[in-house]
């Protein structure tokens, strides 16, 4: 048989093997990461609704981190040929082809303990996390609701605070009604969350600043030289805390914002001051005060007692604030049953019961973005789950 015979089958089958292989390749990859997504998104949903239910019954809430990923995928072509085993077609070749794809993941998880605990979980949020969420167009009725321990106004000599818990009937009520004011402040597109921008000042005796070190200054500064007494004055605009109000701050003078950034320093890295003044939009109800964020902790044991211990119930937005676009009675409607719940985007066995996020109904928006919201809350205090140091777990399959 001519040699030629077998060339040109073998030259077809090097060239699909070769085809064949460059397509499985990112065809699995794409796959294996989409699948590695979903797992680890679901995981995170699970303990979430699996803590909220610890909280529910007064027992600690833990959670667990996937630090790393590693997937190896092998993937192997075999290509042959073979004559027909029959008749005249023996003088026909036939090829044979086989491939396979093999996966080796290795999952290492780390539990979120000590130190990293106490920083990410047991610390009250900081101010700007809530001034990050709040420019990213989230409802602020939605995240003060999550996100805030009470807020706390002047009244008479001293400062009163109105904590968000449902269990404080004055305090509650009114914690809900300033958050509905701020909301249809926020509605009205007409509520400003911006860092004071203020000017601080600083003298030194001209006789400090050598020839090196005033072009560092003019570098960060405005200098100007009083000649009367050999002074250095320095000047530089810096940003101070956040300030949610219904004007722009940045129409005050430099006295006004001096003060607001002075009374803004006396709080809390925690605390949000607001103040909503007569003449400006929802300014028929003139407030005044400062809004203090609890931690991730905090949070999930509101929404595990306010599944039954301490229910949230409704609240009137007060006589002179606008109309709001919303008032739901829950901050995160939780379904808890002992079957499973059907129609649900998800649902967690924890304690004999299921909990789901109740996706179905008028509320179900909110609810979607109140579970978001929870997952972001969540994220921002786990930005980096310890890959060395920290006792671990490692799956390998």
């Amino acid at each position: 048989m001519d040699n030629r015979t077998f060339a040109l089958p073998a030259i077809l089958l090097t060239l699909f093997g070769l085809l064949l292989s460059g397509c499985l390749s990112p065809i699995t990859l794409t796959r294996a990461v989409i699948a590695y997504d979903d797992a680890i998104t679901e995981s995170q949903s699970k303990q979430l609704l699996v803590n909220i239910a610890r909280a529910q019954h007064h027992q600690p809430i833990h959670f667990t981190g996937v630090s790393n990923v590693a997937a190896t995928f092998d993937f192997r072509f075999t290509a042959g040929a073979t004559p027909a085993l029959t008749g005249d077609a023996s003088r026909t070749i036939l090829p044979v082809i086989g491939g396979s794809v093999a996966e080796n993941p290795t999952i290492s998880i780390a539990p979120i303990e000590g130190e990293e605990f106490t920083q990410r979980l047991l610390t009250p949020f900081h101010e700007a996390k809530l001034t990050l969420l709040l420019r990213q167009g989230i409802d602020i009725d939605l995240l003060l609701r999550m996100m805030a321990k009470e807020v706390r106004m002047s009244r008479g000599t001293g400062v009163v605070a109105y904590r968000n818990s449902p269990s404080d009937k004055i305090g509650y009520e009114t914690f809900r009604r300033v958050v509905l004011h701020l909301s249809a402040i926020q509605d009205h597109n007409s509520l400003y969350v911006e860092p004071l921008n203020v000017e601080r000042s600083w003298t030194i005796p001209a006789e400090a600043v050598t020839a090196e070190g005033f072009k560092a200054l003019e570098q960060e500064y405005q200098v100007s030289y009083h000649a009367q007494d050999k002074t250095f004055t320095l000047r530089k605009q810096v940003e101070g805390g956040t300030l949610i109000t219904n004007y722009d701050p940045n129409l005050l003078s430099q006295d006004e914002r001096a003060r607001l950034q002075h009374e803004n320093e006396q709080g809390l890295r925690h605390d949000v001051t607001f103040d909503i003044r007569p003449g400006y939009y929802g300014g028929d109800w003139p407030i005044k005060g400062d809004v203090r964020l609890r931690s991730f902790n905090a949070i999930l044991n509101f929404l595990g007692l306010s599944i039954s211990e301490e229910g949230e119930y409704h609240v009137d937005k007060d006589s002179r604030t606008p109309e709001v676009a919303e008032n739901p009675v829950k901050t995160l409607d939780l379904i808890v049953s002992p079957s499973s719940p059907s129609k649900l985007d998800l649902a967690m066995k924890s304690h004999g019961q299921y909990y789901a996020v109740n996706t179905s109904g008028p509320q179900a928006r909110w609810n979607r973005e109140a579970f978001k919201l929870l997952s972001q809350l969540f994220q921002m205090t786990v930005t980096e789950v310890s890959r060395a140091g920290v006792p671990s777990i490692t799956i390998a399959k």
